[in-house]
């Protein structure tokens, strides 16, 4: 049983950034995102109920420590949090105040970040992968939407100044250096959310995709040709074909090449708009902005899709616009002082 938190202290969680890999993780594959230096914080101190108010949102959120229902809870963004509790059932709670530089609804994992910060906060002791997998149940619980594990693992698990090759079947992940002279540049191009999408449609496509040729994180591309229904077909031969650009992209990061890995973020995109669908006609002309952009080696959307936000692979300062984001260290939980000393430096 955990003790109660004394004093005033923040959980810190950051964004997430997928340079490629997506819609991979909820059938096991491979995916490669970053942990970046945007952020939700809450700071918090010990009560007897959970209870948070929010800079973003209007209305605070009050919880007893034992939640059945979190789809139940409002205002809405409360949900994610009685996820947490649902799953925990902690022993105390927190009072504190939610404040967020991740912009909501722009795909880099604003609502995973909360949630793996109120973990922290009411206690959570355990692995990068238990946190994960946590807060994973938390979110598929309070969202309705069968999400994967990737942003909860990647946010819980940031390796500072590398990306992470990372495996959702076996749940390991493997940090590769950034370079130093290439640059990682977000920008934001549509609000997005994934309840109501058509998200939950493209993992039961890839259900489907697996009881006809077995799991698509060891299917070939032929087995995933060999599909009769066309739109189950195309899911799958999307995912085994990114799960094979993930390794190829790490690979041209290890070895210096980011022309090359320019090229797989490209081709990532175009399949994702061909054969996943998920992309939409404003996020397609912003990628082919940034790709005929001279020092932009390559570019895609990144995240669940239906809107959100695109990234580039750059030459320093080839990008006027948009966050330049580093790679940071994963979710933890800092005393007061502490924050305060590193937001000075």
């Amino acid at each position: 049983m955990s003790t109660a938190p004394t004093g005033h202290r923040i959980a810190r969680a950051p964004g997430r950034v997928n340079l490629i890999g997506d819609h991979t993780d909820y059938t096991g594959g491979l995916v490669f995102p970053m942990a970046v230096d945007r952020w939700t914080e809450i700071r918090f101190q010990p009560a007897e109920r959970v209870e948070l108010t929010s800079a973003d949102e209007p209305d605070p959120v009050s919880l007893p420590l034992r939640v059945d229902d979190p789809t139940s809870v409002s205002p809405h963004w409360g949900r994610y949090v009685a996820g947490v509790v649902s799953e925990m059932a902690p022993s105390h709670g927190i009072r504190g105040q939610v404040t967020t530089t991740i912009p909501i609804g722009g795909g880099m994992s604003s609502s995973h970040a909360l949630e793996v910060a109120v973990a922290l906060a009411l206690g959570f002791e355990g692995t990068v992968v238990e946190l994960a997998q946590l807060t994973q149940r938390a979110e598929n619980r309070s969202s309705g939407v069968p999400t994967g594990i990737m942003d909860q693992f990647s946010i819980a698990g940031g390796v500072a100044g590398h990306a992470l090759l990372m495996d959702c079947g076996a749940l390991t992940i493997e940090p590769v250096p950034l370079p130093d002279d290439a640059e990682v540049v977000v920008m934001f191009i549509a609000h997005r959310t994934l309840v109501g999408s058509a998200y939950t449609d493209r993992v039961h496509e890839c259900a489907a995709a697996e009881q006809q040729i077995g799991p698509l994180r060891s299917a070939s591309s032929a087995e995933a040709a060999s599909i009769d229904d066309p739109v189950v077909r195309k899911r799958a031969m999307h995912v085994v074909a990114e799960n094979q650009r993930v390794l190829d992209f790490a690979a041209a990061l290890r070895n210096g090449d980011l022309s090359a890995a320019g090229h797989l973020m490209v081709a990532s995109h175009n399949s994702l708009r061909d054969l996943y669908e998920t992309s939409t006609p404003v996020m397609d002309a912003a990628v082919q902005q940034l790709c005929a952009t001279p020092g932009v080696w390559g570019a895609r959307m990144t995240g669940g899709g239906f809107g959100g936000c695109v990234v580039a692979l750059t030459q320093p300062g080839a990008l006027t616009d948009g966050w330049v984001v580093h790679a940071v260290d994963g979710a933890t939980i800092v005393e007061d002082d502490e924050a305060r000393e590193a937001e000075g430096r």
